[in-house]
């Protein structure tokens, strides 16, 4: 297979990372309009989350925060988001940085991106390989909105599995 020197993957990521950054940075200036509702799936323990003890040790591996009508403070810059939520009537202050988010969803028009976290390719990853490309069509992926949706906020249940499904699936024929 020919060597990809020019890492349309990592090109790929970057960009739908962007169309992420973009959505919360239009959110924190304007609100969310509509009935548009974010579901964002992180690493808990990726590079520069920051959680309370109390939350990581609850949410250990990943945590998934739902921005809709309680939450405050939505700062973004340029390789990160912080907000304020509460969790069981406890505020707390989020700290995620981009690199560390596996999905993002917004169920109320049925949109969703998937990523490969950096820290998972390099995980997976031997060190003298390059990670797997990533096609936009596989990045582009709509995992359907969880059965019981948890309250604002809140985490689903751990344990829980999403199932990806690909936007093909939802385009007229």
């Amino acid at each position: 297979m020919p060597t990809d020197h020019i890492r349309y993957d990592v090109l790929a990521r970057d960009a739908l990372r962007g169309v992420l950054r973009k959505v919360l940075i239009d959110a924190a200036e304007h609100g969310l309009p509509g009935e548009h509702h974010f579901f964002i799936t992180f690493i808990s323990k990726a590079d520069g989350v920051k959680l309370s003890p109390r939350l990581l040790a609850q949410y250990p591996e990943e945590m998934t925060v739902i921005l809709q009508h309680q939450f405050w403070d939505l700062t973004v810059t340029e390789d990160r988001f912080e907000v304020g939520l509460s969790f069981n009537g406890i505020p707390e202050r989020l700290v995620v940085p981009f690199a560390s988010i596996k999905s993002f969803y917004d169920p109320s028009v049925q949109f969703g991106l998937s990523f490969e976290t950096e820290a998972a390719a390099a995980a997976d990853a031997p060190a003298t390989s390059t990670p797997p490309a990533t096609t936009p069509a596989e990045a582009l992926a709509a995992p359907p909105a969880p059965p019981e949706t948890p309250a604002e906020g809140e985490a689903p249940k751990t344990g829980e599995g999403a199932e990806v499904v690909r936007l093909d699936r939802f385009r007229k024929k």
